[in-house]
């Protein structure tokens, strides 16, 4: 796990310029640093890295690397972990090594099978190499989206530079901060800024799944992995038997999870009372012979806090096990972290406690698993149930749709009927409430026009709306937000964080699990919960989990990292939220409309509709974020 940057211009920047743009993630990296740079025909070329040591932890890992002949240099954040089966095969054909890490295995395989060597890998990654020979750069992210790849291009003036987070692009002497109105529209919808676009003009993420060659000048973009195409594959080859498929969900899930644990450095798990992290941490726990260290934070609300459900089952289990209670004050503290290690607008609360459950683990691992991935994989969040609901009574909304009068009305109906009624497109039938939150957004925006309906949604053609919001979800929600919260909270105190549920076989795996195993309506196992009204999400996945741990002790609703929105907005924010809205401040600033903003305001303070707390939430963390970064 590193933090990595670079660039490819006609002017070359001064070392130590590179160097402090490669010192701004020192957090990622606090074990070792290393730049580069290199005089082409007509151009300079630069890497940098940051590095936090996981295997191999001498010298003999450090970065940026390259073949002994020269002729490829690389640069990498992340972990492959079937380096060591790949590296048997390199040295088969005559390959020696050095080091015993991943990233040389890498570089080999770039230079042994080039561009298609991203196949090869089972990881999270974000790598850059520079092939000499060539004259390119390539650029390549991990299937699932699970480490950031931020880049800046302007083929105008011949300028390229990339990095792991933002803050290094920042510092690149030619780049110009000016902001994308349409990503903050997009932002203030969303809370994150959707792939492939960032909060700056001209500046990118590199998308899950692809792989970039930059070649005189001209960025040629590639997918080496898609989701859709996975997902059709699978279609043809389902597992029709409901123990089968659990079974073979077990081995792939097992094997992902025991190469996650391997390290020359402490490894642990997130644990709380959820299905997600108690199967994982329950997996590894079976096949090692030591207790596992296991983490987990408690809340002294009562109604928010599920450690001391985490903790029986670390003692069911025979962990090693850690945790620590907090209150609003510990959380609220949090605040001022968050604009200047979430260096892009982001406004998910649960970014807070991530930050503190990580600050614990640090303490005592530098490794860390996590459950991400089993709500998208397996059908677990809520709004998995109201898309259900949408579809079976979308009649409704296209008879109210076509009342004479609707248009005319439709502002004093709630919003939960209004996105019903808006929702006719047959292209973003499962983009719920977005119209409702848009029209919010463009209100605190001066009018402008606010489109975030997510184009991916058009390729996923499914008739069960579920299925087309999940996969959805995998390529915009999970990348975006779920592992940007992850990787900038983990991160910001030098914490790898792996997720198994995310490895691409497991992924593939549930691809192949028919849908009414996920969200089970019906099943004559016995097993099936009978107070469920809709349907039982993550159903496999429970079935799965009650083969490790009691289903009592995985019973209620997981309550997840919330914290107070309304009561702060309300309350301690309140002078500091007027401030941000003071009127010749947001003339001045250009973005915002002060009667807009000021009448979101009054509307939050009286009416607890989670799209005004929502939204003045985000408004008010991109100008935390603006006062860093842009003031």
């Amino acid at each position: 796990m590193c933090g990595i940057c670079g660039y490819i211009g006609k002017k070359r920047i001064d070392d130590a310029v590179l160097d402090a743009m490669r010192d701004t993630m020192t957090h990622r990296g606090p074990n070792d640093a290393g730049t580069w740079q290199v005089d082409g025909d007509g151009y300079f070329v630069g890497l940098a890295q940051r590095r936090l040591s996981i295997f191999d932890l001498s010298e003999l890992g450090h970065q940026p690397m390259h073949t002994v002949d020269g002729r490829i240099s690389i640069v990498f954040n992340g972990e492959v972990y079937n380096f060591k089966e790949l590296r048997k095969e390199l040295e088969k054909d005559g390959c020696s090594f050095k080091s015993d890490c991943d990233t040389e295995v890498i570089l080999y395989s770039y230079a042994k099978w080039g561009e298609e060597c991203f196949q090869r890998f089972n990881g999270m990654f974000a790598i850059a190499i520079w092939d000499s020979r060539e004259e390119k750069l390539v650029i390549a992210r991990d299937r699932m989206g699970v480490k950031p790849f931020y880049y800046y291009y302007n083929p105008a003036e011949q300028d390229f530079a990339f990095a792991s987070e933002l803050k290094p692009i920042m510092k690149y002497p030619p780049f110009h901060k000016e902001i994308d109105k349409e990503a903050l529209g997009n932002y203030l919808c969303y809370k994150f800024v959707a792939a492939p676009s960032t909060i700056f003009k001209d500046t990118y993420k590199l998308e899950s799944g692809t792989y970039a060659v930059l070649k005189d000048n001209k960025l040629t973009i590639k997918k080496y992995w898609d989701i859709a195409e996975k997902k059709e594959t699978a279609n043809r080859n389902m597992i029709t038997d409901f123990d089968a498929a659990k079974r073979e969900l077990n081995d792939v899930l097992t094997d992902a999870v025991m190469k996650r644990m391997v390290a020359d450095v402490p490894v642990g798990t997130f644990l709380s009372s959820g299905i997600d992290s108690a199967l994982i941490t329950a997996i590894a726990q079976k096949n090692l012979s030591n207790p596992v260290r296991t983490f987990t934070i408690g809340f002294n609300e009562k109604e928010r806090n599920e450690a001391d459900k985490a903790k029986l089952i670390a003692e069911y289990l025979g962990t090693d096990h850690t945790e620590l209670y907090i209150g609003e004050k510990e959380i609220f503290e949090m605040l001022d972290d968050i604009a200047k290690y979430y260096d892009e607008p982001f406004s998910d609360a649960s970014q807070l406690p991530t930050m503190l459950v990580s600050k614990l683990a640090a303490d005592n691992v530098t490794v860390a698993l996590s459950g991400d991935g089993g709500d998208e994989l397996f059908c677990g969040y809520k709004m998995y149930d109201l898309v259900y609901i949408a579809q079976k009574v979308d009649w409704v909304g296209n008879l109210l749709y076509h009342v004479p009068g609707m248009n005319g009305i439709k502002g004093s109906i709630r919003p939960e009927v209004r996105a019903l009624i808006n929702n006719r497109s047959d292209d973003f039938r499962t983009q719920l409430f977005i119209d409702v939150t848009a029209e919010q957004v463009s209100s605190i925006l001066g009018g402008a026009k606010v489109t975030p309906k997510h184009p991916d949604e058009a390729r996923f053609k499914y008739k069960n709306w579920q299925e087309r919001r999940m996969l959805l979800d995998m390529v915009t929600y999970l990348p975006d937000e779920i592992m940007c919260k992850t990787d900038r909270a983990s991160m910001k105190y030098s914490l790898e964080v792996r997720s198994p549920l995310l490895d691409y076989r497991v992924v593939e795996k549930s691809f192949q699990i028919p849908h009414n195993f996920k969200f089970a309506k019906d099943l004559s196992a016995g097993s099936f919960p009978k107070n469920v009204l809709l349907g039982d999400k993550k159903h496999i996945l429970k079935a799965l989990a009650y083969d490790y741990i009691p289903k009592e002790m995985l019973s209620g609703p997981k309550r997840g990292f919330g914290v107070p929105l309304a009561k702060w907005l309300r309350g301690p924010l309140k002078a500091e939220i007027a401030r941000y809205a003071d009127e010749s401040f947001l003339r001045q600033q250009g973005l915002f409309d002060p009667e807009g903003v000021k009448k979101l305001i009054r509307t939050q303070e009286h009416d607890n509709t989670i799209i005004y707390s929502s939204v003045l939430w985000s408004f008010y963390m991109f100008q935390r974020w603006w006062e860093e970064y842009m003031g």
